[in-house]
């Protein structure tokens, strides 16, 4: 299974528990991979030196780079051709369609209100983590 992630899903994983961080475990695992692109990549690296951040990274020792490293390690890099023009309100979400579209994803994970409210792009299914994670789950039981 193919799954990019947009950047506030990855942000979520390597910060705290829950159904993002559940996510980057099944690829730590194996049970999928993860796809993303030079450009996600440095909003990433951009998003996790934001001042907001700090005192949670201190909390779990962790830094920025280490971080966004690791990450890097688990998802296959990338590189879109084309960038559609369809998130009007926030263009910088195109980025995340383009990736999928590069990738061949099967699903595209987002905690984003611009990317959720389009429900699916290019037949690729546009879910929060928890709906994708409910999806995993129940094809894993059906497949055994």
């Amino acid at each position: 299974m193919k799954v990019v992630l947009d950047t506030n899903t990855v942000v979520s994983g390597l910060l705290w528990h829950g159904h993002s961080r559940r996510i980057l475990d099944l690829a730590r695992e194996g049970s999928l991979s993860l796809y993303t692109s030079t450009t996600l990549l440095a909003e990433l690296d951009d998003v996790l030196t934001r001042a907001k951040f700090a005192t949670r990274l201190a909390r779990i020792h962790g830094d920025a780079k280490t971080l966004s490293e690791g990450y890097l390690t688990l998802a296959e890099t990338v590189e879109p051709t084309y960038t559609p023009q369809v998130v009007k309100l926030d263009p910088d979400d195109d980025r995340v369609l383009a990736c999928a579209l590069a990738a061949g994803a099967d699903y595209i994970i987002s905690g984003d209100r611009h990317l959720l409210d389009l429900g699916n792009y290019e037949d690729i299914p546009i879910l929060n983590a928890a709906d994708f994670f409910a999806v995993y789950q129940a094809a894993s039981q059906s497949s055994n």
